[in-house]
């Protein structure tokens, strides 16, 4: 009898090791796929917060009792599992964003080239004219005056025909010039009109300023960025903020409000001037910005 219970009692003190044995390796693989994503470069860096949660769930399947093991295991693996999918996860992340940054720096690179391009084609344009001129006027001093009518004639027509070339090549200038201040400040320019000398004149509405006040509102904070960038891509180019009031608002107040922002945002003092107030404005026009070479 006393044999017998010997035996059993071996028996369980052999089985209770066995289990024991069993838990520790269950840990050990577990800690182990941790491990791995710590020693992964590409992943040690995400999934913190996940990874720590599966730590503390291996030590509670360590500490647990007997009767909540099968749970405590159970937990201690998803945790491990979903700080390996956090860990992939966040790394793909990371590739996306890479990829969005590098595809928007050759956006801009590409807007650059084409820029200066366009600048290159509006000097080439210029001397030619400039040839075309002198030319005429060559032309004009040795005829009689019947010739000299003819070549004044010609001349006109030449320069305007030359004129509206180099028109369109500042105007596609100042679109690239747009394209490529609206990418590097991520916010849209106000729409703008050209006129005959070819200075290009931006519209403000009534909303960029907050309502009574000559403060900029968001939108206004918006547009004054957008034009900062452009002021800078157009190399050389000066502007002038005149200022449309109302009842509350003197447009002088609205046209300083606008100079210094500019002057805030990175335009130098000698490329903006402040032309006052011109009248009375209405809700599509606060105030007007009007950029020259």
């Amino acid at each position: 009898m006393i044999l017998s219970r010997l035996l059993m009692l071996a028996l369980l003190l052999c089985c209770t090791g066995v289990a024991l044995a069993a838990d520790d390796e269950v840990i050990a693989q577990l800690n182990a796929r941790l491990s791995a994503l710590d020693a992964n470069p590409d992943l040690r860096e995400q999934g913190a917060y996940e990874r720590l949660q599966a730590v503390q769930a291996i030590q509670r399947y360590a500490d647990a009792s007997r009767s909540e093991r099968d749970s405590a295991l159970y937990v201690a693996q998803r945790r491990v599992e979903i700080a390996e999918l956090a860990a992939q996860t966040g790394r793909t992340s990371q590739q996306i964003a890479d990829l969005d940054q590098t595809r928007n720096s050759l956006l801009l690179e590409a807007s650059r080239r084409e820029t200066a391009r366009a600048r290159q084609e509006a000097e080439r344009l210029r001397v030619q004219q400039q040839i075309q001129a002198e030319e005429a006027e060559r032309l004009r001093q040795q005829a009689d005056a019947e010739a000299a009518a003819e070549a004044d004639q010609a001349l006109t027509d030449a320069t305007g025909a030359q004129q509206a070339k180099l028109t369109a090549a500042r105007k596609k200038d100042a679109a690239l010039a747009r394209q490529e201040a609206e990418l590097m400040s991520g916010e849209k320019l106000p729409k703008s009109t050209f006129a005959d000398d070819g200075s290009e004149a931006f519209t403000l509405p009534a909303d960029v300023f907050v309502s009574g006040k000559s403060e900029l509102s968001a939108a206004g904070r918006s547009a004054v960025k957008a034009l900062a960038a452009y002021m800078d891509a157009t190399k050389g180019a000066k502007a002038r903020v005149d200022g449309y009031g109302d009842k509350q608002t003197p447009g002088a107040r609205r046209s300083a409000a606008l100079r210094s922002a500019l002057l805030k945002a990175g335009v130098s003092k000698a490329q903006v001037s402040d032309g006052g107030n011109k009248g009375s404005g209405t809700k599509a026009r606060a105030a007007v910005i009007t950029v020259a070479l």
